[in-house]
This record gives structure tokens, C-alpha cells and sequence, in this order.
């Protein structure tokens, strides 16, 4: 029975996605997180262009809120949108972004080179691009292209910490898959630690601690010194 519940809700979450997503495509809209409170329940839309959500006088957003309110059955809803502070850092927008200029003509080689220099631009410490279908226009056979630069893991839990969006573009020449992986930059493995540099940094901090706390004897001892 709890079961059945979790797919529901799971399942209703897929659905709000989808017609946001469909709402709010120019708006940048990437993902969404529900918070149910006994009083409200806060929606909070990630996107690119906060302004294009949110809409002259807070139109879009109104609407918006019946709508999931009717169609969904949310009770009392309540949409917060957050702006994505480095759009060219994740997967999911970079997936789209690539998908709109397929779909309004560009070569799928200036769109990849333009979309890897971005991403490096923007400080990640890898990416990965796979674009598989009709690259070579009208009459072309399938292809699948992969360009990679930089860090990459493709296997393991290790996995989870790397970006990943996709998408469908539907050129005139036919539908492409694209699929974009990005690391961030700041973001650390297990295998790229450096256990003998921390346990030097542990040793310097004890030393430091150490000495601080001498330090602080010998000045008690001489103020109980001067006081005797």
C-alpha cells in the first residue's frame, strides 16, 4: 500500500514536469522540487530566465498556480522560482540550449565546439557530448558523434556526482538525440585525494594548536607570576 503511494506521487511528479516543462520551455525551466506543509505547498521552479517565468505583473505565474492547483489537485500551491546561478554548468540547460540551435539550422560541429568552449569557459573540469541521428542532413545516414574534453567518469557511485541532461531535436533533417555529462569545477573524487596532504595539513594544524596552547600556559604562568 505504501508502495502504491510513492509510485503516485512519483508519478504526479513526472506529470507536473512535463506540462512546466511544456509552460515554461522559453523561460529555461530545468527541474522542480515539491515541499508539502500542513498549510501550503511550496513549488520551487529552477530556471534560466526568471523574468519570462514569472511574466508581466506576475501573470505567467498566477496562472500557473491555478492551473497545478486544478489540474493536479495541489493543495494550496505556492510557486517560488530560483534563478540557475551558472547555466553553462548544467547538463540539462546546455542539453536544450544545443537542441534550439539544431532545430534552427546550425551544423551540429559549430554547435558542439561552441557549446565545449562555454563549458570550459565557465570553469567545468569536464564534459561529455554524444550527439546520435540525421547529422548529415537530408539523405545522410544515422551517425552517432562523441566529443569529450577534460575529466570524465562513466561508471561506479562516483557517477552521481557528475551532471547529466538530454534531449531530442527535431531539425529538418530528422530527430537527434543529444546527451551532455558535466563536471564541475570544485567538485572532488575519492581517487584524485590526496591522503598524505591532509594528514600533512592534520600534523600542521596540531602543531599550530599545540603551540597556541603553550603559548597560553606560559602567559598564565607569568601573569601568576607577577601577581605573586
Amino acid at each position: 500500500m505504501i508502495e502504491k503511494t510513492f509510485i503516485e506521487q512519483g508519478m504526479k511528479k513526472i506529470e507536473l514536469e512535463n506540462y512546466i516543462n511544456a509552460q515554461l520551455d522559453k523561460a529555461g525551466f530545468t527541474s522542480l522540487n515539491i515541499v508539502k506543509t500542513p498549510l501550503v505547498t511550496r513549488i520551487v521552479l529552477n530556471v534560466t530566465k526568471p523574468g519570462v517565468a514569472i511574466g508581466k505583473g506576475g501573470q505567467n505565474i498566477k496562472q500557473l498556480t491555478r492551473d497545478i492547483e486544478e489540474k493536479f489537485g495541489f493543495n494550496n500551491p505556492q510557486i517560488e522560482i530560483q534563478e540557475i546561478p551558472n547555466p553553462d554548468l548544467n547538463a540539462v540547460v546546455v542539453a536544450a540550449k544545443i537542441a534550439g540551435l539544431l532545430e534552427r539550422g546550425y551544423s551540429w560541429r559549430s554547435v558542439a565546439f561552441r557549446t565545449i568552449t562555454d563549458v570550459q569557459r565557465a570553469g567545468a573540469q569536464g564534459i561529455e557530448l554524444i550527439l546520435s541521428g540525421k547529422l548529415a542532413g537530408k539523405g545522410g545516414r544515422k551517425r552517432r558523434q562523441r566529443i569529450a574534453v577534460g575529466y570524465m567518469k562513466k561508471v561506479g557511485h562516483q557517477t552521481n556526482l557528475v551532471e547529466f541532461g538530454k534531449r531530442t531535436a527535431y531539425p529538418k533533417a530528422g530527430a537527434v538525440g543529444i546527451k551532455v555529462r558535466i563536471i564541475r569545477a570544485g567538485v572532488v573524487f575519492p581517487d584524485k585525494i590526496d591522503f598524505q596532504e591532509i594528514l600533512k595539513k592534520r600534523e600542521a594544524a596540531g602543531e599550530t594548536q599545540k603551540t597556541a596552547e603553550e603559548a597560553g600556559a606560559s602567559e598564565e604562568q607569568k601573569t601568576a607570576g607577577n601577581t605573586g
